[in-house]
């Protein structure tokens, strides 16, 4: 079975602002190696339209290659969005979400191929809430910006996850794997 795997950049304070941050060549880069691994990319409406500026970068070319490999990178991955008020996407490799979350997910799990990214604040909430989050990766960026989207807000239980690997860059940031563990709260808690 395809794995979901959750990947956002955080904040040293624990936000979610991508405006905050500066991701550089080595991050792009990153991001590009981990978009090329998953077949299909899942984002809510507010993210996908973010996203969109990398269609434009696409077509006029910054000159820097990481900054135009990782726009060629989104371009190509199929991207799936998760959206009430968006009636059409102007993305040729972009489809609306025909199925509410868990169970477009649940349909796209049981497919062949590889792993399935997940890229919104907002669906990596409900998926970690489904239980449905397989890898959870936290890129903390050293910045701390005061104000903005906690990245957990509306968790509806507590969940243990186990760190499986770090990941350091030269601006200072690092990425966090996770995977969720298996062990029952009772025997983590002594409870």
């Amino acid at each position: 079975m395809r794995k979901i795997v959750a990947a956002i950049n955080m904040t040293l304070d624990g936000f979610c602002d991508h405006t905050a941050i500066s991701p550089g060549e080595e991050i792009h880069q990153h991001y590009a190696e981990l978009i090329k691994s998953a077949d299909i990319a899942l984002y809510g409406r507010i993210t996908y339209l973010l996203m969109e500026y990398w269609k434009s970068v696409v077509e006029n070319p910054t000159g820097d290659k990481s900054t135009d490999d990782f726009a060629v990178s989104m371009d190509r991955i199929p991207k799936v969005v998760f959206s009430h008020t968006l009636k059409n996407v102007g993305w040729q490799t972009a489809r609306i979400a025909k199925r509410d979350l868990k169970d477009e997910v649940q349909w796209l799990k049981k497919q062949h191929g590889g792993d399935i990214l997940v890229g919104s604040r907002s669906l990596i909430i409900a998926l970690i809430n489904l239980g449905l989050v397989d890898e959870l990766q936290i890129m903390v960026h050293s910045v701390i910006v005061g104000k903005g989207l906690p990245l957990f807000e509306m968790i509806s239980d507590r969940t243990v996850w186990n760190l499986v690997n770090t990941k350091t860059f030269g601006s200072g940031a690092v990425t966090l794997y996770y995977q969720p563990s298996n062990t029952a709260y009772k025997e983590i808690t002594g409870v």
